[in-house]
Parts: structure tokens; sequence; C-alpha cells
């Protein structure tokens, strides 16, 4: 997990997730219409040399297509980058989910004014799937024993389900007209295991692009 900015507003800020060593997945939202992009991990700046949002993302249909790869321009070193989730069996399965969201609680909802740029992390279990989403809450049903939900400053980042990443987080689903991540609201997640040949061609394509680039150098 890291933290991705956008190069320019250091405000602007939103979680990813490391796939090896070169790659991180993240919200098509978080860097569409930036201009550059970096990803800070353990205190050091990495930038993006090249990003790729999938060609039928939308910005103006919350969670269409919300996905987004970049490589970065040197190696973040890592002794463990996760799997890809590719089986469709993610209802009913507990979750892992991490960022570096707002704190808060589920009867507040998230805090602004307590916001400490710090990683979280906790646990849900998936209620269901609606189109390319992983949808998940904490009102009702059963719980897990670090129950989690998701706000601003977690998107971006990953959804865990048997240590393999399965989803991106989105966008928080609110039932009473407030998205504030609390009793009434659901978290979104991107379900990876939808765009699995879309990540591994787009990895490719970029590793062609710069080897093509090298050479010109």
């Amino acid at each position: 997990m890291g933290i991705l900015d956008d190069g320019l507003n250091s405000n602007f800020r939103g979680s990813c997730v490391l796939i090896d060593e070169y790659h991180i997945l993240t919200a098509a939202h978080i860097v569409n219409g930036s201009m550059s992009q970096h990803v800070i991990f353990d205190r050091k700046v990495y930038p993006c040399s090249l990003v790729a949002i999938h060609a039928k993302y939308n910005e103006k249909q919350i969670g269409s297509n919300d996905i987004a790869i970049a490589r970065l321009q040197r190696p973040i070193l890592l002794d463990f980058y996760p799997d890809l989730y590719t089986d469709k069996d993610e209802v009913g399965k507990v979750c892992s989910l991490a960022g570096y969201g707002y704190p808060g609680t589920f009867k507040t909802g998230y805090m602004v004014d307590k916001f400490d740029n710090k990683k979280r992390a906790g646990s849900n279990i998936i209620d269901k799937i609606t189109d390319n989403i992983l949808e998940f809450s904490v009102k009702g049903g059963q719980k897990t024993n670090m129950e989690f939900l998701i706000c601003p400053g977690d998107s971006g980042g990953g959804l865990f389900i048997e240590q393999k990443l399965a989803g991106i987080h989105s966008y928080v689903y609110a039932t009473d007209g407030r998205s504030n991540s609390n009793y009434e609201d659901v978290g979104c997640s991107t379900r990876v295991s939808d765009y699995i040949d879309w990540i591994k061609d787009t990895k490719k394509l970029m590793s062609k692009i710069m080897e093509a680039s090298n050479a010109v150098q």
C-alpha cells in the first residue's frame, strides 16, 4: 500500500496498491485529469512514468470501470506483492481492507478535522456484487472482529481476499443521503477479477513502451 499524489496539489491524494516492483493499481478517478503522479512510500517519492485508465471509465458515472494502472520510474522493492484474485466467488467472503482515509466511527462518520495521513485497515464481508462492484456494509448481518468501512482518502486502496488483491476502493454509497461512512453507508470497490486480462495486457504494453523509449535514448 502507498499514497498516490497528483504531484501538483499535495491536498489531492488517494491510496494505491503495489502489485509488483514497478506497477501499482489505483482508482481511475484519482489520476483522471492529473498532469503528473507519484507514489509516496516509506517517506520516499517514486514518480510514475506511465499511467493508464481503463478505456470504459466514465467520470460522469460513479464507479464505472474505476480502475487505473501506473508504472513507476524506479522500483519499490518489497518482500511480498499480492497476487490478483481471479475467482468469481467473492460474495460471502471475509475481506481485508486498507487505505489512507480519514479516521472516524460508524456513529460519527469520518472526521475531516482529524485527518492524520495514517494507513488504516480492517475487515468486512462481501454482501453482493453489482456490475463490476464489490459491496460491503456495517449495518446488520454478520460482523468481523475488525469491522471496517472505507471513506475519502481510501480510494485506490486494496480489498484483499485470502491475501490476494480482489478489489480497488472506489466510492461509498449512502442510503441516508449523506455519504459519510456511517452505519447507513455501503462501501464499493472495483472488482479486480473482472479486469485480469486488461491488467496483464496493459503491463505488457507499458513494458514495450519503456523498452522503445530506452532504445531511442
